[in-house]
């Protein structure tokens, strides 16, 4: 049996588990997994009756996705062919000021979430802003183009030059 286990959020147990069991109980069913969550710790444990490491890693990107912020239909995305997720840490990005850190996160999702919006909306990637994290799922080009946007957000670029340069990759007028 293949076991692998990591920790999330005390806060977003009940998300992992959710209501009933339902959200554990699909993670189970569509990874061919079984997970063991303590919600004193935050620990997941996540095993495979057949010693499948490819089932136990697909399990945990689930885990990991709703760990960050998104919401279980989100996360499932991770399961879909070609589907990938990329957690970006802000520490590594920025530093560890938190004055900086709520500045730069209020920058990526934008007033009334609008950044964040346009940006899911033309690159077709959906992203969670979530503690010290910014993540993003989606097919490899997706998130190119989303992390591009998200980094040049932090470093001070204007909302609308980050509109101008998505759609006009969108309509092929642009390179990077």
């Amino acid at each position: 049996m293949h076991i692998e286990s990591l920790r999330v959020p005390l806060e977003r147990i009940a998300v992992i588990i959710g209501k009933g069991g339902s959200t554990k109980g699909e993670i189970e069913e569509k990874t061919s997994t079984t997970l063991e969550i303590d919600s004193e710790t935050g620990e997941v444990s996540v095993g495979s009756k057949k010693d499948d490491a490819v089932a136990v890693h697909r399990s945990l990107n689930v885990i990991k996705a709703i760990a960050r912020g998104f919401s279980p239909e989100r996360a499932f995305r991770v399961l879909r062919e070609g589907y990938y997720l990329e957690i970006l840490d802000l520490k590594e990005l920025i530093g560890k000021s938190e004055k900086l850190m709520v500045s730069k996160r209020g920058r990526v999702i934008g007033r009334q979430g609008k950044a964040r919006e346009e940006i899911e909306e033309t690159t077709g990637a959906v992203i969670s802003v979530y503690g010290k994290t910014i993540s993003i799922i989606g097919m490899e080009e997706e998130i190119k183009k989303a992390r591009n946007s998200i980094e040049m957000l932090l470093e001070g670029a204007s909302h609308s030059t980050v509109y101008g340069m998505l759609h006009k990759e969108e309509t092929g007028k642009f390179e990077l």
